[in-house]
């Protein structure tokens, strides 16, 4: 059996989910993409990752979000359980509804619109939406799932 580096994801947590997170720390980089086709993730995933680890910063699980705010790139964030030195540092703080996908990231499209609709059904507005890549495309194919889910970032529940 291949290596994996990824472990299994329990979708179940992440699913149908209203997140409330307070100042959660993450590592934050930026990926060059064409199109939205990231062209160097692997490579900055790879460079974070051992910054993480080199500082014990590892969190109980790895959470690696993706903003795809513009065609040529997205900033990249990776959770972390403290600071990392040499590391651009940010705290994500806000209500997120979540659900789970699976399949092939060209149904992204798609599920960005059902994502839309889910928040809409719930009289909200996305105010921003991030990916979560569970699990590396590696790992996805020895899996046989490639579950993504997305946080749509929304006004908190009075």
């Amino acid at each position: 059996m291949p290596e994996t580096c990824c472990p299994r994801f329990d979708p179940e947590p992440w699913d149908n989910q209203e997140l409330v997170w307070e100042g959660k720390r993450f590592v934050k980089d930026r990926v060059m993409s064409f199109l939205h086709i990231p062209l160097n993730f692997g490579s900055v995933m790879k460079r974070n990752v051992a910054k993480i680890e080199a500082a014990g910063a590892k969190a109980d699980e790895m959470i690696v979000l993706s903003d795809e705010n513009s065609i040529w790139g997205a900033d990249v964030y990776l959770s972390v359980a403290k600071d990392v030195p040499n590391a651009e540092l940010a705290t994500l703080s806000g209500t997120f509804l979540s659900k789970v996908f699976e399949g092939p990231y060209r149904s992204m499209r798609s599920w960005m619109l059902q994502m839309e609709d889910l928040v809409s059904s719930k009289g909200q507005q996305p105010e921003r939406m991030l990916t979560y890549y569970t699990t590396c495309p590696r790992c996805a194919k020895e899996y046989g799932k490639n579950y993504v889910v997305l946080l749509a970032q929304v006004q908190a529940s009075a």
